[in-house]
């Protein structure tokens, strides 16, 4: 039976922040007639109006997705009268463009941002935290094994996990949206919002090392 070495165990935790590299936009337009497919990002009214303003702004049609078709009726048939809300996902590229893609979904009266959903480079940010996380381990434990008068021999087991925390983000889309028609209608500039697009990764380490005999 194998057994186990002398050894001593110690841990780290490191946080790295990362900030969005860009965004997608959910957008619902609520549109008066009924087109089914990628036709509606050019012949619903509603939606290509929004789409045109889009992309007069620098998005590219290949940006502007329509994700599914609701249709409204009030009999429970479809009629050629029937309404529908279309639901699209607008990428945004270019974070510094944001402000004015928002701006534009607001001044649609038929269009509702329902939420932002932030792109990170994640992958970056672990390979960094958990370099300096094995960084803080190894000074952790050697200035351990300097008190305890033993020398570190290597690593006998590692263990790693990482996880994200999402910032509370003071965002509300309905606020904004009525905000910025009110001050349309009065021909001021439209109100800003508070928009959060940043995260914080945590990577922990818990490292055993093998130790000379105490």
């Amino acid at each position: 039976m194998e057994t186990k070495p002398d050894t001593i165990h110690v841990s780290a935790t490191v946080k790295e922040e990362v900030n969005a590299t860009h965004a997608d936009l959910f957008v619902t337009v609520r549109g008066s007639s009924v087109v089914s497919g990628n036709e509606a990002l050019k012949k619903a009214k509603e939606v290509s109006a929004l789409v045109d303003e889009l992309t007069r702004a620098g998005v590219a049609a290949e940006d502007v997705h329509l994700q599914g078709v609701y249709v409204e009726t009030s009999s429970g048939v479809l009629l050629k009268s029937s309404s529908a809300a279309y639901r699209l996902r607008v990428r945004c590229g270019k974070l510094e463009s944001l402000p004015e893609l928002l701006d534009i979904v607001a001044s649609q009266k038929n269009a509702a941002l329902e939420r932002i959903d932030w792109k990170y480079d994640e992958a970056s940010a672990r390979e960094r935290g958990l370099a300096s996380a094995m960084e803080a381990a190894k000074s952790k434990a050697e200035k351990v094994a300097a008190a305890l008068g033993v020398k570190l021999l290597g690593v006998y087991q590692f263990n790693e996990n990482a996880f994200d925390e999402e910032s509370p983000m003071p965002f509300q889309p309905q606020m904004r949206m009525m905000k910025a028609r009110q001050a349309e209608a009065e021909s001021e500039p439209s109100l800003g919002m508070d928009i959060q697009h940043g995260k914080t990764i945590q990577v922990n380490v818990e490292i055993e090392y093998r130790v000379s005999g105490f």
